[in-house]
C-alpha cells in the first residue's frame, strides 16, 4: 500500500492539553503517509494551531452537558438523561459525517472520543484505532466506568495504541491488537539561559490541578530549602473548573514563608522558553500518569528531571542514569531528591546530558514511523 491513508482524528477537546498537544506534534510528521482530517467536539485554541500547521480541521459541536461531563460523574446506570441523549445524538451525526468523508481509518485521541468515536466508526463501518493516553485505574475513573470502557475497548476498536506499558496493562484487553507508542516531543533548539552563578530554579510545568501535585512540590521545596536563594517556579494555569487551586497555592506559599521565592507564571505558550530558565524540572503528579510528556520535554531541554516514580515516568527514566525518581506523593522523598541534585552540580550536568540523549527516542519523526506501521496493519485487517 503506497497511497496516503485517509485518517479522521477525533477529539472532544480543543484546548491545549496533553493528548491534544501530542496530536498537534504528530500530524505534521505524518504528512507523507497520511491525509489527515480532524473533527473536534468544541471550538478552541487547538483549531487555529492545527490550521497553522496545515492540518484540515472542522468542529462538530457536542452539547456541553455531554462533552463537559467530569470523570467522577461517569457512573453507568446513573448518567443524566440529557447527557445520554446528546451523546447518542452526536454519535449519529458523527456516523453520518464519517460516511461522507469515507476515511480508511478513524483515530480517536481522547477517552471521551474513544467512547463516542468507536461507536460512530462501527456504525459507519470504518476501522477504529482507540488511542489511550490515560491509565484506567480507580484513582482516575469510578470502577463501573472502568469496566464499561474496558468492555468497549475489547469489542469496538480494530486496534489500540497506548502511550506506555502502564497504560496498556490498565486496559485489560489482551485480545485486541495493541501497540505501545509514546507521544512525540520536540527537541527544542532554545538554548539554556542559566548562568552558573544564578540562584537555582526548580520548577513544575503543567496544568495547575491538585492531581498534578504542585502543593506537594511546594511542601517539599520548603522542607529542602527553608533558607537560601533557591527559587520555585510553577508554570501553567488551571483548567476544567480548578481556578480555586491557583489561589490555594498562593496562600500555601505565603503560609510557608516562600512569597519571595515562589513564582507562578500563569499559562505560557512557549514551554521550551520556560524550560530554558530552569535548572531542575519536577514531575509531582499524585495520579499515576500513563506517560508524562513534560518529563520528556524537560529531558529534551537538558534539565535534571525529578519525577514521581510510577507509570509512564518510571518507564521513561532510568534511575540515576538520566533522571531521578521518588515515591509518588512522598514529600520527604521529594525533598531529599531536591537537596541531592541541588548540592551536586556535576550530577545535574551528567543527568542533563544523558536525559537529552534519551529524549531523541521521542521525536515526532521516530514516533510517526511507528504510527504509520499501525495504520497500515490496521487498514489491511
Amino acid at each position: 500500500m503506497t497511497d496516503r491513508l485517509r485518517v479522521v482524528y477525533l477529539d472532544h477537546c480543543a484546548r491545549l492539553s496533553g493528548a491534544e498537544l501530542a496530536m498537534l506534534r504528530l500530524l505534521p510528521a505524518l504528512t507523507d503517509a497520511v491525509d489527515a482530517h480532524v473533527i473536534l467536539a468544541e471550538d478552541g485554541p487547538l483549531v487555529a494551531k492545527l490550521k497553522a500547521a496545515g492540518v484540515s480541521v472542522e468542529v462538530v459541536p457536542m452539547a456541553e452537558i455531554a462533552r463537559g461531563m467530569a470523570r467522577h460523574q461517569v457512573r453507568p446506570g446513573r448518567l443524566p438523561g440529557a447527557s445520554v441523549f446528546h451523546t447518542a445524538r452526536y454519535i449519529a451525526l458523527l456516523a453520518v459525517r464519517l460516511r461522507q468523508l469515507r476515511p480508511d481509518l478513524v483515530h480517536t485521541n481522547s477517552l471521551k472520543a474513544g467512547v463516542y468515536g468507536s461507536v460512530a466508526g462501527t456504525l459507519a463501518k470504518v476501522p477504529v484505532i482507540w488511542h489511550a493516553h490515560e491509565r484506567l485505574a480507580d484513582d482516575y475513573l469510578p470502577g463501573a466506568a472502568i469496566r464499561l470502557v474496558r468492555a468497549m475497548i475489547r469489542h469496538l476498536p480494530t486496534a489500540v495504541i497506548t502511550n506506555s506499558q502502564s497504560t496498556r496493562h490498565g486496559l485489560a484487553a489482551p485480545g485486541v491488537p495493541t501497540a505501545v507508542i509514546p507521544p512525540p516531543v520536540h527537541i527544542d533548539a532554545v538554548p539554556r539561559s542559566r548562568p552558573g552563578s544564578s540562584p537555582l530554579r526548580i520548577g513544575v510545568v503543567g496544568r495547575l490541578a491538585p492531581s498534578k501535585g504542585q502543593h506537594i512540590f511546594l511542601d517539599a521545596f520548603a522542607q529542602a530549602f527553608p533558607d537560601g536563594s533557591e527559587q520555585a517556579v510553577l508554570v501553567g494555569a488551571p483548567l476544567f473548573g480548578e481556578a480555586d487551586y491557583e489561589e490555594a497555592l498562593r496562600e500555601q506559599a505565603t503560609r510557608l514563608g516562600l512569597d519571595e521565592r515562589v513564582e507562578l507564571t500563569g499559562f505560557q505558550e512557549n514551554v521550551g522558553a520556560e524550560l530554558a530558565t530552569l535548572d531542575v524540572l519536577v514531575h509531582a503528579s499524585l495520579i499515576t500518569e500513563g506517560f508524562g510528556q513534560v518529563v520528556v520535554e524537560g529531558m529534551a531541554a537538558g534539565l535534571t528531571v525529578v519525577a514521581a516514580g510510577a507509570g509512564g515516568p518510571a518507564e521513561i527514566i532510568t534511575q540515576d542514569q538520566d533522571g531521578v525518581l521518588y515515591a509518588p506523593g512522598d514529600v520527604h522523598a521529594l525533598a531529599a531528591a531536591l537537596q541531592r541534585v541541588a548540592t551536586d552540580p556535576r550530577l545535574r550536568e551528567r543527568l542533563g546530558e544523558a536525559a537529552r540523549r534519551r529524549a531523541r527516542d521521542f521525536t515526532p519523526e521516530v514516533v510517526a514511523d511507528h504510527v504509520v506501521e499501525v495504520y497500515r496493519a490496521t487498514a489491511r485487517r
